[in-house]
């Protein structure tokens, strides 16, 4: 009792009223049926002892610790249950102490204070939703919103809009339950299909929707999105809350919409057994392991139990960013070893070799931001060609089972630098699968990754934090997209299926095009793209295409055994023919012309369209 307040003693004091009412209406209810006539003759003992031994059970069950403005379901059922305890304690009492037969009156007094006490909390409750909610609508401006998503999952959110200085006014609740539409949840109506979701936003003046996104699968989501993109209202999605609670680094995380979701597909998901099987007890080496497709492949790897983990970067800080998180997870379970080291100092990466004998070399380490290796070529010459170079022959003398590199669409008829280089990486593949009799080389090719270092993404949540404009080149560029984990995936399960000399290429659905990628991102942060956020289109860069390839027409399609991977032929190279223009782009670099080195690299790839950048360049916004 010390811990009561005035709330809970004005309700205790309404129970004792409404217990002592119950009983002496079942009284005189009895009476009634029994003689025809009301009687006055009430017996003290009776109603004492009913109320009070149902107050016990009442105080006993918890009841008065419940804040009845949010109550549930489990709340009333334990209103009844202490009601049903004080009846059959009252009951026990007046047959046992006083001799009173007591059973019909017992009933009847039960049936009335449910019926009471239950009701009376019941209107309280619904009076205090509907005051509290206008007296939101006193103290701050309300925004109208519709709630997208499951019942269930809506009425937590209902409950939290109706607390005072709630900015947000539910109006709708839209669902595809066929069951739900139609109805009211907590006083707000539920409409449905999905699709009349810019037709409710025009008839209720909307101004924000909020989709709960543990309502749908991946596919669904993105029709729901894109359903209210066409509206103009602000568009948040809540993560599933068990999510966010399981999280182990929930502290000072914040979150957002994952822009994964947009990639219009579900997540591709490998068979880890068959990685099991062909990185455990493997030394693996992974060079530039700190950039984020090199490091994602240190974690996958580190999953798998490798003998040995290496990790080569030229970098410091990445490189040290990966061995601490593997060290914080792993500890003294992963054998792994870190060199700061270039794939172009030969002596060094000898040594490394030489030390470790690494039985799998993921090679990632390479330049590969298009408009920086337009500038410096000869930089992107030396690091991503005669650095692949040198690091796959040190494969081959020290007999390393497989070597598998880290390609891109944009080695695909090439219109950048980086891209020619990177298709000449991938003609080194080939030509080291001609001459190496020890040792299987692949290519993995993929498209654009999803959140890696300088992908548009970072550049554009940046822009929209500064408070715009977002930056696109052209208004109908596209690029394939995937996620870290998928491309790094791919590359083991390539590694793990390879036999030498192909180029694996990822299924990864259709492509995006860049502007609605934008568009999305800033509804996420809440805005309105081009008024509150606006998109500025600046032009394609030097050496960037409209849209990239996957294959090149010549190397043909095989699909394998999971249907998300296909293996393209590599195209068959002189190898005399190769090494001697390796040999003459070589001698070039040291001269800095530019456009000397990028007639050499046109030499070694004939698909290379460099001279087509100037017409390329000449959109604006």
């Amino acid at each position: 009792m010390a811990h009561f307040n005035k709330r809970k003693l004005l309700l205790l004091q309404s129970d004792i009223l409404l217990l002592l009412l119950s009983c002496i209406l079942a009284e005189s209810l009895i009476a009634l049926f029994k003689t025809g006539k009301i009687s006055l003759a009430y017996n003290p003992a009776v109603f004492l002892s009913y109320t009070g031994c149902c107050l016990i059970s009442l105080i006993v069950a918890g009841v008065y610790k419940t804040i009845w403005r949010y109550a549930t379901s489990k709340d009333f059922f334990k209103l009844a249950a202490g009601l049903s305890a004080g009846n059959i304690l009252s009951f026990l009492v007046l047959n046992g102490i006083f001799h009173v037969v007591s059973g019909p009156l017992t009933i009847l007094a039960f049936m009335l204070s449910v019926l009471s006490i239950a009701g009376g909390r019941m209107l309280y409750q619904l009076y205090s939703a509907h005051y509290y909610m206008h007296q939101s609508d006193g103290i701050v401006p309300r925004e109208s919103t519709m709630i997208v998503g499951d019942i269930t999952s809506s009425l937590g959110l209902l409950t939290e809009m109706s607390a005072i200085g709630c900015k947000l006014k539910p109006v709708c609740i839209v669902n595809d339950s066929f069951d739900a539409i139609g109805r009211s949840v907590a006083g707000v109506r539920v409409f449905g299909p999905i699709d009349i979701i810019p037709d409710l936003c025009s008839r209720f003046r909307i101004e924000n929707i909020v989709v709960l996104s543990s309502s749908y699968d991946m596919e669904y989501l993105q029709k729901v999105l894109s359903t209210c993109s066409k509206t103009k209202c602000c568009v948040k999605v809540l993560p599933r809350l068990y999510d966010t609670i399981k999280d182990k680094d929930l502290y000072g995380k914040h979150f957002d919409i994952n822009i994964e979701k947009l990639l219009g597909r579900n997540p591709i998901k490998f068979e880890s057994s068959e990685l099991q099987s062909f990185i455990s007890g493997k030394v693996c080496m992974v060079t530039g392991g700190g950039g984020s497709i090199g490091s994602e492949l240190c974690r996958q790897i580190a999953k798998y139990n490798p003998k040995h983990l290496i990790i080569v970067d030229f970098y410091e800080n990445n490189a040290y960013e990966i061995q601490q998180e593997l060290i914080n997870r792993y500890g003294s379970s992963l054998n792994l070893t870190v060199h700061i080291a270039s794939v172009r100092d030969f002596c060094k990466m000898d040594r490394i070799f030489k030390t470790h004998r690494p039985d799998i070399v993921f090679h990632a380490a390479a330049y590969k931001h298009v408009p920086l290796m337009e500038d410096n070529p000869e930089e992107a010459v030396l690091n991503n060609i005669f650095g692949t170079f040198q690091v796959a022959n040190l494969a081959d003398f020290y007999r390393v089972k497989k070597f598998i590199l880290v390609s891109t669409d944009k080695a695909v008829n090439p219109t950048n630098v980086m891209g020619a280089t990177k298709r000449c990486c991938e003609m080194i593949m080939q030509y080291m699968t001609e001459q190496s009799d020890s040792t299987d080389y692949i290519t993995v090719r993929f498209g654009n990754v999803l959140g890696s270092n300088g992908s548009v993404i970072p550049l554009f949540r940046k822009q929209i934090e500064a408070g715009g404009p977002v930056t696109v080149t052209h208004p109908d560029i596209i690029r394939y997209f995937m996620t870290i984990p998928e491309a790094v995936s791919l590359i083991l399960q390539a590694g793990a299926m390879a036999n030498g000399g192909e180029i694996f290429v990822l299924d990864m659905g259709e492509p995006v095009r860049i502007v609605t990628l934008a568009e999305n991102l800033i509804k996420q942060y809440g805005k309105q793209p081009y008024s509150e956020i606006p998109i500025k289109f600046v032009g394609l860069r030097p050496g960037e295409k409209l849209y990239e390839e996957l294959l090149m027409s010549e190397e043909g399609l095989e699909s394998t055994m999971n249907n998300r991977i296909f293996v393209g032929n590599q195209i068959p190279i002189d190898p005399e023919d190769f090494i001697q223009k390796l040999y003459d782009l070589k001698s070039v670099l040291p001269t800095g012309n530019s456009e000397l080195i990028i007639s050499k690299l046109r030499q070694i790839v004939p698909t290379f369209k460099h001279e087509e950048r100037e017409s390329r360049c000449s959109v604006n916004s």
